[in-house]
């Protein structure tokens, strides 16, 4: 079991990295790691229904520990989606209360779990066999709205819980970061009119940062340090650009043509303005 799972955890890995690293915005980046992260919990499921674990301890190290962090990211890859989907294209007043909204179900859930969440965080093992077994049942768990869909054979009564915390836990600073985004937008918008919907970038992550590091060459928007207006523009044109300002210019400098974006910009103005060369 170990080695399938090894295996088959280092080849999700490498296709979550790649996904992660790519130029996608967090739309098509959250979809296509559900995606990739759904077909491998099938695989997981399709291996264990045919497996007999050697012992109860084994059942219980996949049931705690193993199946909750193949699960857990799948869980954050469709809650980012969703929340992504309906979050509103209105004003910064409207996102922040939207996105609170999303913070206080976490808390909420929280609240409701503590001493589960006390007893799994504290690495405690006296309630294992209860939790982590399959075949298990206890009232509270019987009343949770969520136990009819779940497969006795693939689940016990508490590994969904430990990947919804672990969930959680990427979650709290997903929204923290776009509450914090948005904030710093309103400190530097001031009382200046912003357009009620928000548009989206259509161009590449690069594209957006040699327009970046044109306009904070040219001090286009005065003396505003980079990483200020990186922010900013990354929420006014609803995209996250590499948090490492620095290696993503080092890596135009060497490129060919250092600037295919500036210059696919000019050539089409020129087009426009009857001045093709």
């Amino acid at each position: 079991m170990i080695e399938y799972i090894a295996n088959l955890k280092k080849e999700v890995d490498a296709k979550i990295e790649l996904i992660e690293s790519s130029e996608e915005n967090i739309l098509k980046r959250s979809l296509a790691g559900s995606q990739v992260l759904g077909e491998a919990f099938n695989r997981l499921k399709v291996f264990v229904l045919a497996y007999t674990f050697k012992d109860e301890e084994e059942e219980i190290i996949f049931f705690k520990d193993i199946k909750p962090k193949f699960c857990y990211r799948l869980i954050y890859y469709r809650k980012i989606y969703n929340i992504e989907m309906n979050r509103p294209m209105a004003g910064v007043d409207a996102q922040k209360v939207y996105l609170n909204k999303e913070l206080n179900a976490i808390n909420r859930y929280t609240t409701k779990r503590l001493d589960f969440i006390r007893y799994y965080r504290s690495g405690s093992t006296h309630l294992d066999s209860l939790y982590f077994l399959r075949g298990k049942l206890f009232t509270e768990q019987y009343l949770e709205t969520f136990y009819y869909e779940l497969d006795p054979v693939f689940c016990t009564i508490c590994d969904f819980k430990v990947a919804k915390i672990l969930a959680n836990d990427m979650l709290l600073p997903y929204l923290m970061q776009e509450l914090e985004l948005l904030d710093n937008s309103t400190s530097k918008l001031g009382s200046f009119y912003f357009p009620s919907t928000k548009l989206t970038w259509k161009g590449t992550k690069t594209e957006l940062m040699e327009q970046l590091y044109s306009w904070d060459t040219a001090s286009t928007f005065g003396n505003v340090p980079l990483t200020q207006l990186s922010d900013y523009i990354q929420n006014v044109f609803n995209i996250r650009l590499d948090k490492n300002l620095s290696r993503a210019f080092s890596d135009m400098k060497i490129r060919t043509n250092p600037t295919p974006f500036l210059d696919k910009l000019k050539n089409a103005l020129l087009r426009r303005m009857g001045r093709n060369q």
